[in-house]
């Protein structure tokens, strides 16, 4: 039997990454069945579980790919620049829509929670060490813990991907993002 090359492998996870990454944005985490997948990915359900163990593998595969993205996003230019690559490439995101199904399975999935919250330790980490070299720095204001800021953050991208997966405009949030970029800078003059 002929071996299959890494390079052919590793081809081959990214179609199938690329296809659910649409699949689950036009159907969401519970309505990109089996077969949806195999349509989305030109490929068989042997094909695509050959990669991966099950949906839920599949799922959290891409959630990783994006908490490493953000992660190296914010590590360098902070997690609010993460958001506004987010709003300037919404497709690139756009199966982020499922965030609120995700936010069920979370709830009622202990084994679920316990993968996602693994996966975006990176993005948190990368976030709290930036804050705390802006604190060094003095460019970070020193009344609020780093902690709660990546919170803040946090629930700050919550709401940003909420409202992108909702269709509302999204014309103001630039100017939002200016707000939340200046709320945790050291106030000027002091």
């Amino acid at each position: 039997m002929p071996r299959v090359s890494d390079d052919r492998l590793a081809a081959r996870r990214r179609e199938i990454l690329d296809g659910a990454r649409h699949c689950f944005a036009e159907y969401g985490y519970d309505g990109a069945t089996v077969k949806r997948l195999e349509e989305a990915t030109g490929l068989s359900r042997g094909a695509i579980f050959h990669h991966f163990k099950d949906k839920e593998a599949l799922f959290l595969a891409l959630a990783r790919e994006d908490a490493e993205r953000m992660a190296e996003v914010a590590s360098h230019e902070g997690l609010v620049q993460v958001m506004r690559d987010i709003l300037a490439r919404p497709k690139d995101f756009d199966w982020l829509s499922t965030r609120l199904e995700i936010v069920r399975k979370i709830r009622t999935d202990p084994g679920f929670r316990e993968a996602w919250e693994a996966q975006s330790a990176d993005r948190e980490a990368a976030t709290l060490a930036r804050l705390e070299r802006k604190r060094r720095a003095g460019s970070l204001r020193k009344d609020v813990p780093p902690e709660v800021l990546v919170t803040y953050l946090d629930v700050i991208l919550d709401g940003l991907v909420t409202r992108l997966a909702s269709g509302q405009s999204t014309d103001d949030l630039h100017a939002v993002l200016d707000l939340v970029e200046a709320s945790v800078r050291v106030p000027a003059g002091e």
